[in-house]
């Protein structure tokens, strides 16, 4: 069957929810988001988005893409999701690409720190959105509340800490259950650029010197 020239094939119902899921909490951060799609080498696709929280959010799903790399709105690969024909092709919408500026973390060059239950996340999450509400102005949480270290996670001699930004892009995504069990875990791994958190359903990267590179 020929490929489209633009656009998703997406065969398995599991994939396809879990990018609708993706796409639906990247649309509850923000109405207008985009969502860039990226080929991997593998055969799966991978799809990041900007969380507004100067951290960037990833979700892989098994699926073909074309062009290789590509931006649309949430909206519109929202729509696409839903209007899916019998091939699995999904039309991700108007290209955004312009709309899409900074670059993305490398595929490789982390080193495992350490793991961390994840029922510790969540309980971070809840108190952090306590003070959030507490402290909130029209502008959102203070960014002094944003970016504090409510995690430090260490191995040998390399120390990092985890801010609030990340806790709260993870659970905002969806990427830690909700009542995670015991043994549910969070692997938190690091380059010289990037910090990576990798949850069951997906990850979030926080750029190392200056986040406001990473996007708008």
């Amino acid at each position: 069957m020929t490929r489209p020239e633009r656009g998703l094939i997406i065969r398995d119902p599991v994939a396809r929810g879990d990018l609708a899921a993706f796409v639906e909490h990247a649309l509850r951060l923000d109405e207008s988001a985009v969502i860039r799609l990226r080929a991997r080498s593998d055969g799966a696709v991978m799809a990041w988005v900007a969380t507004g929280l100067d951290v960037l959010a990833v979700r892989v799903i098994a699926g073909a893409l074309t062009p290789n790399d590509l931006s649309c709105g949430a909206d519109g690969l929202a729509r696409g999701l839903r209007d899916i024909d019998d091939s699995g092709h999904v039309d991700p919408g108007y290209p955004m690409d312009s709309a899409w500026r900074g670059a993305l973390p490398p595929d490789t060059g982390f080193s495992h720190l350490d793991d961390v239950p994840a029922a510790v996340l969540i309980d971070l999450a809840g108190r952090g959105a306590g003070l959030a509400k507490e402290h909130s102005s029209a502008h959102g949480p203070p960014a002094s509340l944003l970016d504090q270290d409510v995690l430090q996670v260490s191995s040998g001699d390399t120390a990092v800490g985890v801010p609030m930004r990340c806790v709260f892009a993870l659970t905002a995504m969806g990427f830690v259950p909700e009542s995670p069990d015991a043994d549910e875990i969070v692997r938190v791994r690091l380059s010289p650029t990037w910090l990576r958190i990798d949850a069951r359903f997906g990850s979030v990267y926080r750029r190392r010197g200056d986040p406001a590179l990473v996007l708008r």
